[in-house]
């Protein structure tokens, strides 16, 4: 296997695939069932034949190369990632996980032939929520979980019916009531990092452990606004020293519970927002994030706990929404252990680690067995037409990839 180059050849067709959706402003945008969105697909239609895989669309419009198994047909290994993109993003995320699966399938039928199982690698639809506000529609639909009902009404910001957009591309809706395939028995994704630690450790891979859990909170407080000279500090109700203390307070706390929980508040707005009056309201959100759910649960009950305690001394009221609650998911630790053994068996520089953003392996594994490899992000750089991994370390990605391909489909 050492004797191919990986490498080279991913970062070749990641440049290929990355001219259709090329921005004009720099990195690639490519939109669901937007133009150059089917022609990427259609792109790789051709190529999956021409490496000899049999092609197929699902009703929504995720892609199939399939290496037809020998003995157990009805057992199908999948492999891949999204095909579509953020606003201005880069040649990586995503579709490096299409990549690296197309190139394993071709070397594994070349120099090993026909696998025992069916292998299969997917370039799926959709899982950014960049066009439309809905994320992971192609392995929802994958699994059967999507509901037509939930997107019949939704336009994009053009004004553009979901539906519309769908009949364009020349997809429908799946019909509903089918379920999840039966015969996918493990899913494997492999995919940049989108952070910084495996550079900063000098790792080639990331065997990944866990998904974090995330909630997400708005915090509204409300106080009094009044005349910035003429009102004495002690008589004010002042809403942004409050928020002040109690994002504070939040940083203090995510740092003494260490890695890795991470806690950030992203977003501050203050009202009236005038030089010379006190702010009488603040609205600010807090993203919480842990690889357990007692932890993520532990840390957010006592941040409210904490940021209500600190309105009352304020004399300021406060309301506290809560609007996401994703829990952590685990990886399969019998496919961990696949890909950890492989790491060891062709020596490559690696490292048991979580993810910290999400993917569509989170919604895959409560129902498949799955698990994740990451490969560095120069400078933790996603979402972004900076975003770079270097030739090895992509290809040190997809060495690993064929080693748990050959042994989940081929013994």
């Amino acid at each position: 296997m050492n004797t191919f180059d990986f490498g080279q050849e991913t970062e070749k067709l990641l440049k290929w695939l990355g001219q259709y959706g090329k921005d004009p402003n720099g990195g690639v945008s490519r939109f669901l069932y937007k133009p150059e969105w089917v022609e990427a697909q259609q792109a790789l239609e051709k190529y999956m034949e021409q490496a000899g895989l049999l092609v197929h669309y699902d009703d929504v419009g995720n892609l199939f190369g399939r290496l037809e198994g020998s003995t157990y047909k009805a057992e199908t290994i999948l492999t891949g990632s999204h095909v579509d993109t953020v606003k201005n993003g880069g040649l990586y995320d995503g579709q490096y996980g299409i990549i690296a699966g197309i190139i394993a399938l071709e070397f594994l039928k070349k120099e090993f032939g026909q696998p025992l199982r069916n292998i299969e690698v997917v370039s799926m639809a959709e899982e950014e929520g960049s066009r439309f506000p809905y994320v992971y529609w192609g392995v929802k639909n994958l699994l059967g979980i999507a509901r037509r009902e939930e997107v019949e009404d939704m336009v994009d910001f053009d004004g553009i019916p979901f539906t519309e957009a769908m009949r364009k591309a020349g997809f429908r809706f799946r019909t509903e009531g089918s379920g999840e395939r039966s015969d996918i028995k493990a899913f494997l994704e492999v995919h940049v990092e989108q952070g910084g630690v495996l550079e900063a450790e000098k790792k080639s891979v990331g065997v990944v452990q866990h998904i974090v859990g995330q909630r997400r909170f708005t915090v509204e407080l409300t106080g009094e606004a009044n005349h910035a000279g003429t009102t004495p500090m002690g008589y004010r109700k002042d809403a942004l020293k409050a928020a002040s203390r109690m994002i504070c307070t939040i940083m203090d706390l995510a740092e003494h519970y260490g890695d890795p929980l991470v806690a950030t508040v992203g977003k501050l707005e203050t009202t009236p927002n005038i030089v010379n009056v006190v702010p009488g309201k603040v609205l600010f959100t807090l993203d919480i994030r842990h690889t357990h759910k007692d932890v993520l649960v532990s840390f957010s009950d006592e941040v409210t706990a904490k940021m209500r305690e600190a309105a009352t001394k304020a004399g300021v009221e406060i309301d506290i929404d809560m609007w996401m609650d994703a829990a952590p998911v685990p990886m399969d630790a019998g496919i961990v252990d696949v890909l950890k053994r492989q790491c060891e068996k062709y020596g490559l520089s690696y490292k048991m680690m979580h993810s910290g953003a999400g993917h569509d392996s989170q919604v895959m594994a409560p129902r498949i067995p799955t698990a994740m490899l990451f490969v560095p992000s120069h400078k933790g750089l996603s979402h972004s037409p900076l975003e770079y991994t270097t030739p090895h370390d992509l290809g040190e990605g997809v060495k690993a990839l064929v080693g748990a391909l050959y042994e989940l489909a081929y013994k």
